[in-house]
């Protein structure tokens, strides 16, 4: 090997990893096609071929009106997902509500303190994949439905710490489409992997295309 190989090789193995498409989905789920047929009745197209594996993490975008609530959870049934869902803390202190979104699977997160959560759910996602259990994490990046600056960091921080697959949904009020639109291996370059995240997502146009936040970290 000439000393330029060895520099050629020396760089390509220094320089930042991309993320990885993963486009073998083995992972089939039993939707509910009552939840389907609701979807298409409502002028809905569902978008989903399964999963790449058995734990990771689906970034939900765009988030922007209390209407992505009730497509997201037509979407789930009809999709057949068992999931944990990121929630605002103080959406499980409304009675019934609170309950009802407890047994749907939702945890809530106090912004002021998310740190600790993101490493628990990481560890849980670890530990799921040693006993080969089904566990999805789903998160709004945005973290509120008014315009934000750009993307929480939490669920990118999971995925990278559990070393589980990114699943990006999209809620697109203008196609009205909505369901998994690709899913990727991080390769842990922010810069990277956020550029090819809005490759995917950004055409998507929320309930209220103005409170859309751009897709990059804060």
């Amino acid at each position: 090997m000439t000393s330029a190989h060895r520099a050629a090789s020396t760089l390509q193995a220094s320089a930042p990893a991309g993320p990885v498409e993963l486009k073998d989905r083995p992972v089939q789920l039993p939707g509910s096609r009552l939840a389907l047929w609701c979807l298409n009745r409502a002028g809905w197209q569902l978008d989903f071929d399964g999963l790449p594996a058995r734990q990771g993490v689906i970034a939900v975008y765009p988030h922007t009106s209390n209407w992505d609530f009730i497509v997201g959870i037509f979407a789930k049934w009809a999709m057949g997902l068992n999931v944990t869902i990121w929630g605002k803390d103080s959406l499980f202190r409304i009675p019934l509500f609170g309950p009802w979104l407890r047994w749907m699977g939702g945890v809530p997160v106090n912004r002021s303190a998310p740190g600790g959560i993101v490493e628990d759910m990481a560890r849980q996602m670890r530990e799921a994949r040693e006993r080969d259990e089904f566990m999805w994490l789903v998160v709004a990046p945005e973290g509120t439905r008014s315009l934000g600056p750009g993307w929480r960091s939490g669920f990118y921080r999971v995925a990278l710490s559990a070393q589980v697959p990114l699943a990006l949904a999209h809620l697109d009020f203008g196609r009205r489409r909505v369901g998994v639109h690709s899913c990727l291996q991080l390769g842990g370059d922010p810069d990277l992997d956020f550029a090819e995240i809005e490759s995917r997502l950004g055409t998507a146009r929320g309930c209220r295309p103005d409170q859309a936040a751009p897709i990059k970290l804060v």
